[in-house]
């Protein structure tokens, strides 16, 4: 990840849902995630659902769209582990602006509440990032 990457905006329901399966394919059509995750349930989805969510998707930078002949396919602008660290990044930087000592005191009481392993895990995360 590099230090220019903006923060993306949170995911809604389905957008989430459209991400996990373009995440898992690595690239993929409207189609195939339609079909993929409308086997997955007993409500299926118009194709024109799907298509406005990743074009959606897209439009906030999420998804690279690339077309080819008349089908466009979707990559993520993100990986997971990308999108999952820079939207917790802003949740606590959101946190300690609004509420400031306050909200780092939890941080250090949740810490303090942890097995000593896990404890010393996320220190060593914490000088990596």
């Amino acid at each position: 990840m590099t230090a220019t990457m903006e923060t993306p905006p949170p995911l809604h329901e389905l957008e989430a849902e459209v991400m996990e399966e373009v995440w898992t394919q690595g690239a993929a059509s409207v189609r195939e995630v339609m079909e993929v995750l409308d086997a997955r349930t007993e409500k299926r989805r118009a194709y024109t659902t799907y298509m406005t969510i990743m074009s959606r998707l897209h439009r906030k930078g999420l998804l690279i769209r690339r077309r080819e002949g008349k089908t466009d396919f979707y990559r993520p602008a993100y990986s997971r582990e990308e999108y999952a660290d820079l939207r917790a990044q802003a949740g606590v930087d959101s946190l300690v602006e609004q509420f400031g000592d306050v909200a780092l005191g939890h941080f250090v009481r949740q810490m303090a509440q942890l097995d000593p392993e896990r404890r010393r895990q996320l220190q060593r995360l914490a000088r990596t990032t």
